[in-house]
């Protein structure tokens, strides 16, 4: 036999190996993971926004004074 079919069946046989582990790898961690409902971050969610403390004069657009309508001129 030539050394090219040597070479050419051993990388056959480690790219077989190779993706039969990487398969079952892939496997336990979808099962492992459809089983735990732990995130893992271990806190408290709070899912309201942070007050931010603004520098003095600066104040958020939903605060702005109200304008008032201005009165109709009647000529």
């Amino acid at each position: 036999m030539s050394s090219l079919f040597i070479d050419l069946v051993l990388c056959g046989m480690a790219y077989v190996v190779l993706i039969y582990f990487v398969a079952t790898m892939t496997k336990a961690r979808k099962n492992k993971k459809d089983n735990d409902t732990d995130d893992g971050d271990g806190g408290v969610e709070d899912l309201t926004p942070p007050k931010i403390d603004l520098p003095p004069g600066v104040i958020w657009p939903k605060d702005a004074p109200k304008k008032a309508k201005p009165e109709l001129l009647e000529f």
